[in-house]
């Protein structure tokens, strides 16, 4: 396990004031502002659960403003949605080239290097992180309005097609946290929509979670994907924060069991049993997830240790990477990611965001602490 080496409350103000300093002037949160392959682009399924913590810490204006960026991304492409739900409904579903991608330029522009694109997940997450973040913050959703409709259309079209998980592999499946978070999405905005587009997205959440009930458990518990009899820490964000299943049932407890056996070790979290990526470490992140899950099943302690986990992933200067090298799944398969890409991305802005989420969650941290950290460009907090 790695040793603590950042105060809790000092790692937690470098947090925001990171997350603050590196959100960009459009709105939009870098995925990490260093690494080679993520340097000038932002998810919106990272930066979803980014401005969700943000927007828990207090700092509403900054999530507001990646909403914001969202929207806009989405409604420049407005006709290009329009035209992806008129095949789709007619039966000709187009390529997954024509797809929406899952990240974009900070000015809003399609990536120009080939990419793991078509990933539907990022588009449910944002739906769900802006509908929190309004009821919350006592906002509305209607400045959002068109991205948003935008946004259900193109869901309710899609999310039955197979795309890219969260890790960007696995094309060709349809995959139960991609579907728990369009689900998630698409039941959190169902009251604000219109008649007829309530009634589509009431047909889809719940024919999501038919599917997810026939065809996307494996003894008793959530599987990787459709028909898979794996598991992935991305599995424990269905529980929590996103809650499409109730941590506490019997099928998140089963769940959380079997997360807990397969991918949990000293309290760091594993992607999946088979990960290569940089060798297959431990993810802080996802440490945070499953403590996020576990806190919601009651489970107080168990949250505890993986809180206590992701805290002590950071390096000396407060920065949390993106996977811990502390032990790995295919250890031969560390240097093959450092000559392509360079060195494990650290910061990871999306491992700061969770820290923070757990850490307010349990009640170990407040707003109050996080209320004397101004970034070093424009003050976010809208008290300030």
């Amino acid at each position: 396990m790695p040793v603590t080496t950042v105060d809790e409350r000092t790692l937690a103000q470098h947090s925001i004031r990171l997350i603050l300093a590196q959100q960009t002037p459009e709105g939009a949160y870098p995925a990490s502002p260093t690494f080679s392959a993520y340097r000038g682009y932002s998810w919106f399924r990272d930066g979803a659960f980014i401005a969700d913590a943000a927007s828990a810490a207090g700092y509403a204006t900054s999530a507001s403003r990646f909403f914001d960026w969202c929207a806009s991304v989405l409604t420049d492409r407005a006709e290009h949605i329009q035209w992806i739900v008129s095949e789709s409904d007619a039966g000709r579903p187009p390529a997954p080239q024509l797809m929406l991608p899952a990240r974009f330029t900070f000015a809003g522009g399609d990536g120009t290097d080939e990419w793991w694109d078509f990933q539907l997940d990022g588009y449910g997450t944002w739906l769900w992180a802006a509908t929190m973040h309004a009821q919350r913050h006592g906002e509305s959703l209607e400045r959002w309005r068109t991205a948003v409709e935008l946004t259900v259309d193109y869901l309710v079209a899609s999310w039955q097609r197979p795309c890219y998980d969260w890790w960007e592999e696995h094309q060709d499946h349809v995959h139960v946290s991609t579907l728990a978070c369009i689900g998630a999405g698409l039941d959190a905005v169902a009251a604000f929509l219109d008649d007829d587009r309530r009634e589509r997205v009431t047909a889809a959440v719940d024919g999501i979670r038919a599917v997810i009930a026939e065809r996307g458990l494996t003894d008793g518990h959530l599987a990787k994907w459709l028909g898979s009899t794996a598991v992935d820490g991305s599995l424990a964000a269905v529980l929590a924060p996103l809650g499409f299943i109730p941590a506490d049932s019997a099928l998140g407890r089963q769940t959380l069991d079997t997360l807990d056996a397969h991918l949990d070790v000293d309290g760091g979290v594993h992607r999946y049993l088979g990960d290569t990526f940089f060798g297959g470490g431990q993810w802080p992140l996802l440490s945070c997830f499953l403590g996020l899950a576990h806190l919601a099943a009651g489970d107080r302690a168990a949250a505890e240790r993986l809180y206590e986990w992701a805290l002590a992933a950071a390096t000396p200067d407060g920065d949390l990477p993106e996977q811990a090298g502390s032990h790995l799944i295919a250890p031969g398969m560390r240097q093959h990611w450092i000559d392509k890409w360079g060195t494990v991305a650290t910061p990871l802005l999306w491992s700061h965001a969770m820290v923070l989420r757990l850490g307010l969650e349990l009640g170990r941290l407040t707003p109050d602490d996080l209320s004397a950290t101004t970034p070093a460009r424009t003050p976010q907090k809208d008290s300030e």
